[in-house]
């Protein structure tokens, strides 16, 4: 398996400098539940700083959360359960999971993560998405058959494993490496499978991109990644937006250990982005 060349961050979409709202790009951002409210909200700082427009829909005390901080999420609107459907026809992509919850009926007000999840992914077939988190963890792979558009997939081992109903821990790199991207092709999808190094495949082609440090376990740092990939893949293909998305979610790892060794949160971590963004690419 190849490593991540860094010559392809070349190809990544800058905005010009005549650009205008939205051209550099709308997400829609489902995700968030009463016991993981914080998820969505990381995904949700990285997405704004990054394209044009994010509509955000979570449960009512997130939504209440995101409105308290309007002052940073200027160029969002925060939409209510009821209307998501409203909003994402004019988003050009979607990223569904962060926070959502495992199990149906959690808390009182949280959705059916499954049922939110296939009925979407059914209903908007030709809509770009980033599926993460709870609904990796609840969802019918076979699903990902019905849409026209590439999906891209952004679990850990365990949500992996869960999703495609194998013994992922239990193989070497190289087994894992080609079960990984055999489920690509078989799916029709790009998975970035996270861990001590990120593997990246879409049906024809995968990637190998190392890096990062024991600080980027903590909670919330995957969804830091979601929200990255979904911003890139606004105006980026998919493959290049999953590739890229993790090398500079892993150099984001880099430059914090270099300042505070292993001390950072997943807060620290979207921060240290946009800074690392200017640095590979403009």
């Amino acid at each position: 398996m190849r490593s991540f060349d860094p010559e392809i961050l070349k190809s990544i979409y800058i905005p010009p400098k005549d650009a205008h709202k939205p051209q550099n790009g709308a997400v829609m951002l489902i995700g968030g539940s009463h016991l993981f409210h914080a998820a969505s909200l990381w995904s949700l700082t990285v997405i704004s700083r990054i394209v044009d427009m994010t509509f955000y829909s979570s449960v009512e005390a997130n939504n209440e959360l995101v409105q308290k901080t309007k002052e940073e999420f200027r160029n969002g609107i925060v939409v209510p359960r009821n209307r998501i459907d409203d909003y994402i026809n004019d988003a050009d992509v979607v990223l569904i999971g962060p926070g959502l919850p495992r199990e149906a009926g959690l808390e009182k007000g949280d959705d059916n993560t499954k049922e939110l999840t296939q009925k979407l992914l059914k209903k908007y077939p030709d809509k770009k998405w980033v599926i993460d988190g709870g609904s990796l963890q609840t969802m019918d792979p076979e699903v990902l058959l019905k849409l026209k558009t590439m999906p891209i997939l952004t679990p850990h081992k365990r949500e992996f494993e869960k999703l495609f109903q194998n013994e992922l821990r239990s193989m070497n790199h190289e087994s894992r490496e080609k079960e990984v991207g055999e489920l690509a092709e078989k799916y029709n999808c790009v998975i970035l499978l996270k861990g001590e190094h990120d593997v990246v495949c879409s049906p024809t082609e995968c990637v190998k991109v190392e890096g990062g440090n024991a600080g980027m376990t903590k909670g919330g740092t995957g969804d830091v990644l979601a929200g990255l990939v979904a911003a890139l893949y606004a105006k980026n293909e998919a493959f290049l937006s999953a590739t890229v998305a993790s090398y500079i979610n892993k150099k984001a790892g880099e430059s914090l250990f270099e300042r505070v060794g292993y001390y950072f949160n997943a807060s620290d971590l979207a921060d240290e982005i946009p800074k690392v963004m200017k640095e590979v690419i403009l």
